[in-house]
């Protein structure tokens, strides 16, 4: 990868990081829901903005629209609820480091999904020390924090169960930028009716700047330009090299936690993400085959 792929992917890193952090900080005057609508409403906002500055197409077709409400379902709706929910008990840098299961998830769906990418040795035993480093963060827990990261890690599935959906987009020649505002417009509208049933928003006070603007951030940053980087990478750096993002994000927040909310990681959080970031180098295959070709 270029020195620019790189920038970006540690700009990547820090958006997605971010949202761990702009979520803890939104919860202190919002509910979860309400979190996660104006996350994912505001983003399309900013996504059609988006469109429209680089001339590019909403989504047209039902058969798009139809696939688009499933991508939102299970790469919005579940996981930014789920995620949201379990912050309410974990920190954020306990939760980014959970997400980080997302390509165990994805390559095991992949083995059950697809005729083309079976698990090999390496990959079970990527597998193996991926899912370990969960069972060591997750020794001794508090029964609302073992709820919590089981919720971070359905979460982490569903991301994984989206990647395999999101295939057909391929097929149907659709746009990035297009399947992103599709996906976040999808699902502003089926989180609408619970989100107005549940936190009844209008009875709700106002909240504060500092909530407003991490909600913001949120959409902004974290949803909306994220995906804008996401693609640009994907274009430029391939989806394998992408993939090496999913290492980044829980240090970056882990950082922002660190510095910004004084959070701490016990030894066993530290332990278990290194055994995942082995299980990813595992089935990632590239720091192996350079170690053998010395």
């Amino acid at each position: 990868m270029s020195a620019k792929d790189w920038t970006l992917m540690i700009g990547l890193s820090l958006l997605w990081g971010g949202s761990f952090f702009f979520v803890e900080v939104a919860l202190n005057g919002l509910p979860p829901l309400s979190v996660v609508w104006g996350r994912v409403a505001l983003g399309a906002v900013f996504l059609a903005l988006a469109i429209v500055a680089t001339g590019g197409r909403f989504p047209r077709g039902r058969p798009v629209w139809m696939a688009l409400i499933g991508m939102g379902f299970l790469n919005n709706v579940v996981p930014f609820t789920l995620f949201a929910v379990a912050q309410g008990q974990i920190t954020g840098a306990m939760a980014a480091i959970l997400n980080a299961t997302t390509p165990l998830w994805g390559l095991v769906l992949a083995h059950f999904l697809t005729v083309e990418e079976k698990i090999t040795t390496p990959k079970a035993v990527g597998l193996a020390l991926g899912f370990g480093g969960v069972v060591v963060m997750m020794g001794g827990m508090a029964t609302g924090d073992a709820f919590a990261s089981m919720a971070c890690l359905l979460a982490a599935f569903f991301y994984g169960l989206s990647a395999w959906w999101s295939r057909r987009f391929a097929r149907m020649a659709v746009a990035p930028l297009t399947i992103a505002f599709g996906q976040v417009t999808c699902s502003t509208a089926m989180l609408l009716p619970v989100w107005l049933w549940l936190d009844q928003p209008f009875a709700m006070p106002v909240p504060s700047v500092q909530v407003l603007g991490a909600v913001i951030g949120l959409a902004a940053l974290s949803t909306a330009l994220a995906y804008l980087i996401f693609f640009r990478l994907l274009a430029s750096a391939g989806s394998i090299n992408l993939s090496l993002v999913t290492f980044l994000i829980p240090v970056s927040a882990t950082l922002l936690g660190v510095v910004f909310l004084d959070q701490t990681l016990q030894p066993r959080h530290v332990a278990g993400f290194a055994l995942i970031a082995l299980g990813l180098a595992a089935i990632d295959g590239r720091l192996w085959r350079r170690l053998v070709a010395l």
